[in-house]
């Protein structure tokens, strides 16, 4: 012990003092090293409801819902893209046809294979005359008309799209047969060029099923022929010549806008 007091060697007492003095700092600094490692340690460990170290899961990161569909979901145009559904599509009352309607089948499609309806909506569902749904009532259907396209080309046929909005909270039926909603072309001159009532066999009923708070499209192709009352028979010759229209509906409760669209020349 009296070496450790009185330290021996060569060189003076206070030299070695020093040096057990910079020793005994240096494990000083070590020892406060490990024990605040130690403690940074323990402080990100984790734990479980019972507070023991490591217990507790691991944390996790949920991943947000995929996209489901496009960011667009609008075609070009501004067309309506509802929920709604399609009714079929009529033919022209100048051929002899009914002018009137197919009732949607569900498939999407109208009797030429295109398709009837926007893309993700429901098809239209036809339903017999005897149906125990009530007739919509006056002011519950909100209509819009329009053009399929702005302009056609030579040969094209030109679509029209009567849009039904129910805004009531009752499912109910309606007519949108070639009688009751009644489409009409009419030229620049303001002369009617055809209509869906001119030739319209049998009733030219066609109810179709209208959501509570939802829509339907009812579809009406024309194939540019023109038509006339009770002329079925023997119908103006020719087509419609290339110009502007416009398109009008009549429907029973509800007045509905003019939609334009032109036939373009070769």
């Amino acid at each position: 012990m009296g070496s450790l007091r009185n330290p021996i060697g060569p060189l003076p007492s206070s030299i070695y003092w020093r040096r057990r003095a910079v020793a005994l700092s240096l494990l000083a600094l070590l020892t406060m090293l490990v024990a605040w490692a130690v403690s940074f340690g323990d402080g990100g460990t984790r734990t479980g409801d019972d507070g023991k170290p490591g217990a507790g899961p691991a944390p996790s990161i949920t991943p947000g819902d995929e996209p489901s569909g496009p960011a667009i979901s609008e075609r070009p145009g501004g067309r309506d893209e509802s929920d709604g559904a399609s009714g079929g599509s009529a033919g022209s009352g100048g051929d002899g046809s009914d002018g009137g309607t197919e009732g949607g089948d569900g498939s999407g499609k109208n009797g030429d294979g295109d398709p009837s309806t926007s893309a993700g909506a429901t098809a239209g569902q036809q339903v017999p005359a005897g149906s125990k749904l009530p007739n919509c009532a006056s002011g519950a259907l909100k209509l819009t008309l329009r053009s399929a396209k702005v302009s056609y080309a030579p040969g094209e046929k030109p679509r029209f799209e009567l849009i039904a909005t129910n805004t009531s909270a009752v499912t109910c039926k309606a007519d949108f047969g070639p009688k009751a909603a009644v489409l009409t072309i009419i030229d620049d001159a303001d002369d009617a060029v055809w209509s869906t009532k001119d030739c319209a066999q049998g009733s030219g009923s066609m109810l179709l099923r209208v959501p509570a708070n939802s829509t339907v499209t009812h579809l009406v192709d024309w194939d540019r022929r023109r038509s006339a009352p009770a002329r079925c028979a023997t119908p103006p010759a020719g087509q419609a010549p290339t110009g502007t229209y416009l398109v009008e509906a009549s429907f029973p409760g509800t007045t509905v806008a003019r939609a334009s669209f032109r036939l373009e020349k070769d």
